[in-house]
């Protein structure tokens, strides 16, 4: 599908002789796996229940209280309007527990949710391929989903490398061109 934004990870079929120590991300063009977790407010999100509703933007990041991820989050909460006029809902996911998210949100002024893969640790970033056994959280990975709960674009960082700005305006416009 043209314009759709690149997946940035080993392709399967190229892979050298030496052991890849990053997981393999959900292609494109794939079902998003559903999923329920609690969000800092102790609040269940299931995904599915914005299919036909809203697209979403999942974005996972490793730990809250870790400088990359602070500047990263607030920087996107300073953008929230590039999400809302697209219609598009912004999830954070990371294996800190509910509570850290809350106080870590409330001390940085993070409106937008954030869901603890808390327990059992990492799943959900383990179904989309981005959980980082090694280390014991999930990549820097952000998934663009569909009304229709179809990944459509994803792009992916390594962990102490902050996502551009562009690549969500980017991710945004060519979500804008899939048929409904």
């Amino acid at each position: 599908m043209p314009g759709v934004v690149w997946l940035l990870v080993p392709d399967r079929g190229h892979l050298s002789a030496r052991k890849d120590p990053h997981p393999m991300a959900l292609a494109n063009d794939t079902q998003a796996p559903d999923f329920e977790l609690a969000n800092q407010f102790g609040e269940r999100v299931r995904l599915s229940e914005y299919r036909g509703h809203r697209a979403v933007a999942l974005v996972f990041f490793p730990l809250a209280f870790s400088g990359t991820c602070t500047g990263e989050m607030c920087q996107l909460e300073e953008n929230l309007g590039l999400f809302a006029d697209s219609r598009v809902e912004l999830i954070g996911i990371s294996v800190d527990s509910k509570h850290t998210l809350r106080a870590w949100a409330e001390q940085q002024g993070i409106d937008f949710q954030l869901l603890a893969d808390f327990w059992p640790h990492g799943q959900v970033a383990k179904e989309y391929g981005v959980f980082l056994e090694g280390k014991g959280f999930a990549n820097r990975a952000t998934f663009l989903i569909d009304t229709r709960g179809i990944i459509r674009g994803s792009f992916i960082t390594a962990p102490g490398e902050a996502r551009e700005l562009e690549a969500y305006r980017t991710a945004i416009r060519d979500l804008a061109l899939v048929p409904a």
